[in-house]
């Protein structure tokens, strides 16, 4: 087993190194060009210079600290305290773990091919390792590094997400490589083909702040992953119930505040669009958390807390593809459609369809997401005190947005089953033994034990 780990983890290594490769001859004939070209031949956009705005700076800074405590420690506790016991560990290593790597990888070459102008679907090379960003670049009206910094929380956060599907029964290994993978051939082409000038823009499908990008593309790589993974043992024979509600509350509620700095630091700038999507955010994430509260206090009899823990975050889920285009009252409507729906997905359609999505990526980021993007195409109407759609009917707006969810979900759902084999192949099967299962992947992946006995 060791050896099979420490191959996949090697091959891992070599696969990055030749994504990273592969592009020198290229760019050193680009370099070779630029030297040769006169002076004046530079991009009359140069010509008007950005302007650095030390407010926008000072927010966008603080937007990045506050997305990247989404992850660690928000999402980590959120999903912490859902497992059991003996797995608490294993998800605050992956979670961590899958945070630095996204990092180095973003670094390397995650952000030049979505970043860059490229093609359709996927950027160039042209700012490989950081190439060109410096002290003095700026993006808009912010450091370049502050912009590219903020979207790496983003590339953090997304295949973290995922985790929440196969939780208690995947290989770390597995983990690393299957996430490496979709992060290289989904989300990164998804990031381009949305806010990269690519195939879906093209569209003018709306996506403030990742319905599509980080919710439907992980929820789709969720959903994949926990089935061809296989249930949990013992589950639907037996109960698994969470180890820690009161973790998973205080998850929830760090996630609830840094997804202001999701939503409203996505407008990347301190405007009155950052101010609306701050409001739209609150609004519907209280409203799909109520509306979660009553519809299982009618279906159960009780209110619980990890039930309204869970609407909330489906609440902030749905409104961020249009935190920056709805209004109040069109927040209310997503919140109340997001709480209903993730609800009935959550419980009654999987226990119909008999998958083990441990924490319900899917049901919550997955549809979710693509409540919120179709809803995106109706609440960003005037009508609905909406800040005006892309294009000039609702109608052509909800189809735009119905594309974009469709592209999204065939190329994660492709790419997650490939990246999946490739993981199993190098790591010799992505799913732990019975008996580790048994034991716990906190002692046998991490040789660690959450609580003391």
């Amino acid at each position: 087993m060791k050896k099979k780990t420490l191959f996949g983890t090697l091959a891992s290594v070599l696969f990055v190194m030749a994504v990273t490769l592969l592009p020198v001859e290229s760019l050193m004939a680009q370099e070779a060009a630029a030297e040769a070209a006169p002076a004046e031949a530079a991009p009359a956009a140069a010509e008007e210079a950005a302007t650095l705005n030390s407010g926008d700076t000072a927010w966008m800074i603080v937007a990045t600290v506050l997305v990247l405590f989404m992850t660690i420690p928000g999402l980590s506790l959120f999903y912490g305290g859902l497992v059991r016991a003996k797995n608490i560990l294993s998800i605050l290593v992956q979670c961590f773990a899958i945070t630095c790597l996204m990092t180095i990888l973003w670094l390397i070459y995650g952000y030049t091919l979505a970043y860059g102008e490229g093609n359709a679907f996927i950027g160039d090379f042209s700012k490989l390792f950081l190439k060109g960003v410096g002290v003095d670049t700026i993006d808009g009206s912010i450091p370049e590094s502050v912009f590219f910094t903020f979207q790496m929380t983003f590339a953090i956060i997304t295949p973290a997400l995922i985790v929440g599907a196969f939780a208690e029964r995947m290989k770390f290994s597995s983990v690393l490589i299957f996430c490496a993978l979709w992060f290289t051939f989904s989300y990164v082409p998804v990031w381009h083909m949305v806010w990269g000038g690519g195939l879906i823009s093209g569209w003018d499908a709306m996506d403030f702040a990742g319905g599509t990008v980080v919710h439907i593309n992980a929820g789709i790589a969720g959903l994949v992953t926990c089935i061809m993974l296989g249930k949990r043992k013992g589950y639907g024979s037996t109960a698994i119930p969470p180890h820690s509600v009161p973790l998973t509350v205080v998850g929830a509620s760090m996630l609830w505040v840094g997804w202001f700095g999701f939503n409203a630091g996505s407008e990347l700038a301190a405007d009155g669009t950052a101010g609306m999507a701050l409001l739209v955010t609150q609004v519907a994430t209280a409203t799909a958390a109520f509306s979660w509260m009553i519809v299982e206090w009618i279906k159960t009899g009780k209110p619980t807390a990890v039930g309204i823990a869970t609407g909330a975050v489906a609440g902030l889920v749905a409104i961020t593809p249009a935190s920056g285009s709805a209004g109040p009252i069109g927040a209310l409507i997503i919140g109340l459609a997001a709480g209903v729906v993730c609800y009935f997905c959550a419980t009654s359609m999987k226990k119909a369809l008999g998958y083990d999505d441990s924490l319900d990526v899917f049901g919550v980021h997955g549809i979710g997401g693509i409540v919120g993007a179709l809803l995106t195409g109706v609440c960003a109407a005037e009508t609905f005190g909406g800040s005006g759609m892309a294009l000039d009917s609702m109608g052509a707006q909800v189809f735009a947005q119905l594309k974009g969810i469709v592209v999204t979900i065939i190329w994660s759902g492709v790419v997650s089953v490939i990246a999946f084999k490739i993981a199993g192949l190098l790591t010799g099967g992505c799913r732990v033994s019975d008996d580790e299962e048994d034991q716990g992947l906190d002692l046998n992946s991490h040789g660690e034990s959450g609580y003391s006995s």
